[in-house]
């Protein structure tokens, strides 16, 4: 798992190995603002393909790609017992209530946590440049797809304080169909700059991402932990905060 920037590491060396799938990625404008987006995403919420087009323009610049780190992206098929324990002591206490907030997507629409009351609820905290997010990214996506909207929710919170175009471009490019929401900080970040945290980040305690939380229909914590997941456990821990 990363600690904040001074952990980021770009590896350059494997760009050769991951060049077509970088360039999958990449946004294709139009002079009509549209935007599309390959493998891996493969396909786009309504909102992130109306997008205002000085947005999609701004994230077709971002050059956003995966960074990628030797030996990561395994655990997320293990077993839900080999996950490993939280390394962040100061995450919040499970059976406490998850701290409210209200933020914007890329595009300007305002999500608050109080929403998603009456559903289990996960609380990704996520940074664009994390290799460690970038190879949880699909799997959310897929688990998100697998459970009944009526019954589950997913949400993630940038951690950097990064601007509108990355954490669109981010978002776009795994296809994410769950918000990814701006937590602003007096030192805002990006893709290729470094940020610091917001408000709601500090809140929830966070020192490594991704960090996740499961909340139950009240919006209490039930499970929380940081690093790469098992797909097993963050499901088995959902189900369980539904029941």
């Amino acid at each position: 798992m990363h600690r904040r920037r001074r952990t980021r590491i770009y590896v350059v060396a494997l760009a050769a190995a991951i060049g077509g799938l970088v360039f999958a990625g990449i946004f294709a404008v139009t002079h009509k603002a549209t935007l599309s987006v390959v493998p891996p995403a493969t396909s786009l919420a309504a909102a992130d393909r109306n997008a205002p087009a000085a947005l999609v323009h701004a994230a077709a610049g971002v050059g956003f790609h995966p960074n990628v780190l030797p030996g990561i992206g395994k655990i997320e098929d293990k077993p839900a017992a080999d996950a490993k324990q939280p390394s962040t002591k100061d995450l919040l206490a499970v059976g406490t209530a998850a701290p409210d907030f209200s933020l914007l997507t890329p595009q300007g629409q305002k999500v608050s946590l109080r929403s998603y009351r009456g559903k289990a609820t996960l609380i990704e905290f996520f940074a664009t440049w994390c290799p460690h997010c970038d190879v949880e990214a699909p799997h959310l996506r897929r688990l998100y797809e697998s459970l009944p909207r009526k019954s589950y929710g997913f949400v993630s919170v940038n951690v950097d304080g990064e601007d509108a175009p990355s954490v669109f471009a981010y978002h776009v490019y795994f296809g994410l169909p769950f918000p990814s929401l701006l937590d602003p900080s007096s030192n805002a970040g990006s893709f290729d700059s470094p940020g610091s945290p917001g408000k709601v980040t500090k809140s929830y305690g966070i020192e490594s991402f991704p960090t996740f939380y499961v909340l139950n229909r009240q919006g209490v914590i039930v499970w929380r932990s940081d690093g790469e997941q098992p797909d097993a456990l963050l499901r088995q821990e959902l189900e369980r905060a539904a029941e």
